[in-house]
């Protein structure tokens, strides 16, 4: 790895500020990452947690998805972010993969051919507001398989995008999802609540070894591939040599790691809120033969309805929105007297929180897995054992 620093012109030239850490050897990155996330774990951790060496990404083309705001004309549209002087096209963004750098030309050349007029976001008042197209979302898989959703103002081009797409699946023999999403607020909202899927399949394909997990267009999943990956087999690793029985996975989304963590003679389930996450993980239970092994359940992780579901668990995996489990969850796990629990954090500070609320837990593995390159975020996956019963 050595000094390796990853150049970029929109960078160089003030353009793009979002990898703040672009400048720093990625050595010194993933030490400097480390150090930052030991700093707040330790003094709730303690003594005696034993640290894995942490999970290296790809310099670049790691990122998944592409969020890219779209300005510009629908003649001449630039494809980035918005800039204090207008958009800064970010076509050529070396984080992408390799299969998103090369989709997002067509995406500019469809724009223009089906007449999309991007969204005037410097319109304050209602009447001046002006065009259509907000964002395009592309999400790219492992196989190179595309989803793309076209995030609009309302649906009075639905018409035009319908007549084109053919066009588009032409230039992207890969796109196999095409959504359309209205989100019709003038505020800094990156989707809306509606989406018109255009494509007979309605899901993309994420395959993570042995595991194909089932992307809907709302669904979440981690930027980063590789690291995902990683981090879902260290959970079936740790999972395996405490040997649980029946394992409950909160948050749990398409299905990430229960299907992961799932094996002969242990139960799985899960609960997410969104119900369209929870179609999408049982199809990829059933792609990967695990009915009767894996059940999944729409619902709120942090409602008591689960409690007693909880309490008959082995252990227990929360994967939780930054903002961390909260003192309900929290003590509502700490009362519960489950023997294991597997935490995985995008916020170390939250995390740190929650496990000071945990005291009769003891932490006793734990991995920094480096889903962020050239920033200061991490992703951490901590094991913690009972030490008493309250």
């Amino acid at each position: 790895m050595g000094l390796a620093v990853l150049e970029c012109a929109h960078f160089t030239a003030g353009e793009c500020r979002s990898c703040s850490w672009l400048l720093t050897p990625y050595d010194a990155q993933l030490t400097s990452k480390q150090g930052a996330v030991r700093a707040v774990l330790d003094p709730v951790t303690g003594p005696g947690i034993a640290w894995e060496p942490p999970v290296a990404s790809a310099l670049a083309g790691f990122r998944n998805k592409a969020k890219m705001v779209v300005s510009g004309t629908s003649t001449e549209p630039v494809l980035g972010i918005l800039g204090p002087d207008g958009g800064v096209d970010l076509r050529d963004c070396a984080l992408h993969t390799p299969g998103i750098v090369a989709a997002l030309p067509h995406l500019a050349a469809f724009v223009t051919r089906a007449e999309l007029a991007p969204y005037d976001v410097g319109s304050t008042a209602p009447v001046a507001q002006r065009g259509e197209l907000k964002h395009l979302l592309v999400t790219e898989s492992p196989d190179g398989d595309l989803m793309v959703r076209i995030v609009l103002r309302s649906t009075a081009t639905e018409s035009r995008i319908r007549k084109h797409l053919s066009w588009l699946t032409e230039q992207l023999p890969h796109l196999r999802v095409v959504t359309i999403n209205v989100q019709p607020d003038h505020v800094a909202l990156l989707e809306g609540e509606r989406e018109i899927v255009l494509t007979e399949e309605r899901t993309l394909p994420m395959r993570l070894g042995a595991v194909t997990l089932r992307l809907g267009p709302r669904s979440f999943f981690q930027t980063n591939t590789v690291a995902a990956a990683a981090l879902y087999d260290q959970a079936a690793q740790w999972t395996d040599e405490v040997a649980p029985e029946r394992v409950v996975d909160l948050y749990c989304g398409v299905g990430g790691f229960a299907l992961h963590v799932a094996g002969p003679g242990r139960r799985v389930t899960g609960i997410e809120i969104s119900d369209e996450a929870i179609r999408s993980a049982e199809r990829a239970r059933d792609e990967a033969g695990l009915v009767g092994q894996v059940d999944f359940a729409a619902g709120d992780a942090t409602s008591s309805d689960h409690a007693g579901l909880v309490d008959d668990a082995d252990l227990v995996i929360v994967n939780p929105p930054r903002r961390g489990l909260g003192s309900d969850l929290a003590t509502r796990l700490e009362d519960s007297g489950v023997p294991h629990v597997l935490y995985s954090s995008c916020n170390p500070d939250t995390l740190a929180r929650d496990l000071a609320v945990m005291t009769s837990y003891r932490a006793v593995r734990a991995r920094l897995v480096d889903m962020f390159p050239h920033t200061p975020h991490a992703e951490v996956l901590v094991l913690l054992e009972r030490t008493r019963v309250r």
